[in-house]
């Protein structure tokens, strides 16, 4: 059983409903510690005086921050006394459509669940309301002494919050965009190239489904692990080198059509538009091309492929496996 981050109630209209906060996700990621090389001993770290080079305990520690030219040291009492007290209730202040909020703002998703089963039955009506609605509820709370902006949202067969960015929090894009935007249909094949950029997306375009992808850079590292501690010599992908020089993007549509309608062409007629070796090594082509040849062959858990692996099968597809080099 998942452990409880938060426990209070939701509060709506005059109906209180007790609940219990649960993380939604879970890091898979692999932990390292650090030791010096050669030896079996762990590397630790020590505060320490940036002047005098000497340790400092940490019952001596303060934080500060330059004002101006002056630095300002602040207790840890002093900052509790300002922090906001952890709240027991999540009050829902308005519903909104979930369309109206930018994704930009999502921050990290929990589930919420009724605390017992004689509060099933408003958390079960809240769910279904909501979700007959197609509303989200707007809320704040408090915790771990910091202060939440919520979207609280009928998800799957239980309700979930997400905590979301303050406005002031979102970095206006046109400062990393530029005037790069106002160039957009300037170019003298435009429309050409618009109209054969959303061919390439409609050919690409399938359903969702988040089962068919995984985290391959954890389960290669997990490998590499393995290997060494059986004291195998591990293998690395070959990957040929790109061009990063200037782009003909027309060219470069042009092209992707094409691929896509030999695609399209060999599901219509029951055999592989493809069936002919590309007259380029599976290690040049774009991860669209590489995508696009692994469907039209077939090749069964395309979307969960590293890149190497991807190529390998494409390959072995086309008859033409690739080779690999161990790592020097």
């Amino acid at each position: 059983m998942a452990q409880k981050i938060w426990t209070g109630s939701i509060n709506f209209g005059l109906v209180s409903i007790p609940v219990g906060l649960y993380a939604a996700t879970e890091d898979h990621s692999i932990p390292f510690h650090q030791y010096e090389r050669g030896t079996t001993d762990r590397v630790r770290y020590r505060r320490v005086n940036e002047r005098t080079g000497d340790e400092v305990s940490y019952g001596d520690i303060v934080k500060g921050r330059e004002v101006g030219d002056t630095l300002v040291t602040v207790e840890p009492s002093e900052l509790e006394e300002i922090a906001p007290r952890r709240s027991r209730t999540i009050d829902i202040t308005s519903f909104v459509d979930l369309d109206e909020i930018d994704p930009v703002y999502f921050q990290k998703t929990y589930w919420l669940a009724p605390t017992s089963k004689d509060n099933a039955r408003p958390y079960s009506l809240l769910l279904r309301a909501m979700r007959e609605a197609n509303r989200v509820g707007v809320a704040t709370f408090v915790m771990r002494g910091k202060e939440y902006l919520t979207a609280i949202r009928a998800d799957r067969d239980a309700l979930a919050l997400d905590t979301l960015y303050f406005a002031d929090e979102i970095r206006d894009a046109n400062a990393m965009v530029g005037e790069l935007a106002a160039l957009d249909g300037k170019s003298k094949n435009a429309d050409r190239e618009l109209s054969m950029a959303t061919d390439i997306i409609e050919s690409m375009t399938e359903k969702w489904d988040p089962e068919q992808f995984e985290d391959t850079y954890t389960a290669r590292v997990e490998q590499l692990l393995q290997d060494k501690a059986a004291g195998k010599e591990p293998t690395v992908e070959e990957t040929a080198e790109r061009d990063e020089g200037v782009i003909d993007l027309t060219e470069a549509l042009r092209r992707s059509v094409d691929a896509a309608k030999q695609r399209r062409t060999g599901a219509k007629s029951g055999t592989s538009a493809g069936a002919e070796a590309p007259d380029r090594d599976v290690g040049e082509m774009t991860k669209s091309e590489l995508d696009g040849l692994a469907r039209e062959h077939e090749i069964k858990g395309r979307s969960k492929m590293s890149r190497g692996r991807l190529e390998d099968a494409v390959a072995q597809a086309l008859g033409t496996p690739r080779r690999t080099k161990k790592a020097s």
